[in-house]
């Protein structure tokens, strides 16, 4: 792999970047080669899938008929309509 240096940065665009890698949950450097490598044609770089933790405070508050509910319900969406695929 080789290095790249980028001087002249100016303190506004190293804080977007800054924000940009930290709200996709990677690095300054991470993102900046997945920006350098869509900008050029060569598709994304390799990186880690993204992870959210926005929903994390719902987690286990429903009670266990709410959760059935929710699980019968996702039983009805499940269903083929062997139709559509004959």
């Amino acid at each position: 792999m080789k290095r790249l240096t980028v001087r002249n940065i100016d303190d506004r665009l190293h804080a977007a970047l800054k924000r940009e890698a930290r709200q996709r949950g990677m690095s300054v450097n991470r993102y900046v080669l997945q920006v350098l490598a869509e900008a050029t044609g060569g598709g994304t770089a390799p990186m880690h899938a993204q992870v959210y933790h926005d929903l994390d405070h719902l987690a286990g508050t429903w009670t266990p008929e709410q959760a059935g509910e929710f699980s019968r319900f996702l039983d009805g969406q499940r269903q083929l309509d062997e139709a559509l695929w004959a």
